[in-house]
């Protein structure tokens, strides 16, 4: 693993569709993969409506169809390649985005690329 780099998972743990991986990126603040399409993605766990976290239990982020993530609070939509809001009270808003990489069966946060909410504790 490269320097600025902090596992998250073991690249076979996301299965497509399927349930995430929730971990902390900073004081009382989750993160979450998941893999949608043979891509791995992350984002803050944290709705743009309300504040409050998507899964409606640890890791089900991905409502019935497998289709979309969803809010657990208000049943808000969200692309899970880009985190873009397709229906609910926050339509149009996104999730933020987390960076993540995928090799050698690893899957990474890019602790130097993951923006603002990532705390110097959780960098060091």
């Amino acid at each position: 693993m490269a320097d600025g780099e902090r596992l998250i998972c073991l690249a076979g743990e996301l299965e497509e569709g399927a349930r995430g991986v929730r971990f902390p990126i900073g004081d009382a603040v989750n993160g979450f993969a998941i893999r949608f399409r043979g891509k791995v993605r992350a984002f803050v766990n944290r709705c743009p409506h309300m504040g409050t976290e998507l899964d409606w239990q640890a890791g089900e982020f991905f409502e019935e169809s497998g289709l979309y993530l969803v809010c657990s609070t208000h049943g808000a939509l969200f692309e899970p390649l880009t985190g873009y809001c397709v229906a609910g009270p926050c339509r149009g808003a996104s999730l933020e985005p987390l960076q993540v990489r995928e090799r050698e069966g690893r899957v990474t946060l890019d602790r130097e690329e993951s923006g603002p909410n990532i705390d110097n504790e959780t960098r060091r």
